[in-house]
């Protein structure tokens, strides 16, 4: 828990924000190096604290024919080799209780699904690793929602606890990012985290050649969603990174490209430096007078 406790503490004092980040899901033991290299070189050159992230298992494939990753045990041999090789943290996510004790032997931060934001077994269980833990808001729930979420892991004995937004849904196949959210989920009492890729999924909403339907979506407007989230004044950024996105086995429309990566943080940390977003407006309402 001490180790972790001044991961988390590192986390909340960041400047101007903290980054999770890496492809979507562990496509081999050689592409997760490759970006982890990549990725900790970007971010030690823009000195931004940094989290690499990707997925042993794609629980909730839109088809049970999807790809979803090499699986727990593989998976995470895998990502210890990271932080081994690396030195540096890992966030992924669970699926199930019983995975919880294996993923935090590993995992620094430990990431709830925003389809299971509300599984209060699933909060606890990963609450007791003593990781920290990251809580995506559903894409069906308010932002109030993420306060009682927030409080599971802390009435578990944990206090290392972050809320992540990731778009509301907007009709069948599309999200929304509500900047008001970025604001509103501070009320969690924790960081709050903007997840600048997933937020632009269009879930179901890719038609596949034979039949059925895969996620779209609109990775143009990643660029513009990462600024309104730094403007606002968010503690950490979350965001899939690939080099090659068109060949991404898993949510491709929303991976951002890698040879685009240091430019777009460069804008955000000059930004996140101007912006006063992380301080409350002192609104007076006194009548105005010359």
């Amino acid at each position: 828990m001490e180790s972790s406790s001044l991961l988390f503490n590192q986390l909340k004092a960041a400047e101007p924000f903290f980054l999770l980040a890496g492809p979507n899901v562990i496509e081999s033991e050689d592409h997760i190096l490759y970006m982890a290299k990549h990725l900790k070189n970007i971010t030690s050159k823009l000195g931004l604290k940094f989290v690499f992230k990707s997925s042993f298992d794609k629980a909730n494939r839109t088809s049970s024919k999807s790809f979803r990753g090499p699986g727990l045990a593989e998976g995470l041999k895998i990502l210890e080799k990271v932080k081994t090789i690396y030195d540096i943290p890992i966030v992924t996510d669970v699926h199930e209780s019983i995975q919880c004790e294996a993923v935090g032997r590993v995992a620094d931060i430990i990431q709830i699904p925003a389809f299971l934001c509300r599984q209060t077994d699933l909060l606890v269980a990963a609450a007791k690793t003593g990781k920290v833990i990251n809580i995506k808001k559903g894409q069906f729930c308010a932002s109030s929602v993420m306060v009682n979420s927030a409080e599971k892991v802390r009435l578990a004995g944990n206090q290392n606890v972050m809320v992540c937004e990731r778009g509301t849904m907007f009709g069948y196949n599309d999200l929304i990012v509500d900047p008001r959210n970025f604001e509103w989920m501070r009320e969690a009492n924790c960081p709050v985290v903007a997840d600048i890729t997933h937020s632009l999924q269009q879930p179901a909403g890719k038609k596949l050649e034979g039949g059925g339907v895969a996620s779209g979506g609109l990775r143009e407007l990643i660029p513009c969603i990462a600024r309104t989230a730094v403007a606002v004044g968010v503690d950490g950024l979350f965001m899939e990174v690939h080099n090659d996105p068109l060949s991404a086995p898993v949510d491709g429309p929303t991976q951002w490209p890698l040879r685009h990566l240091e430019e777009l943080l460069e804008e955000l940390v000059a930004l996140g430096r101007v912006s006063k977003g992380k301080q409350q407006f002192k609104i007076d309402l006194t009548p105005f007078c010359d």
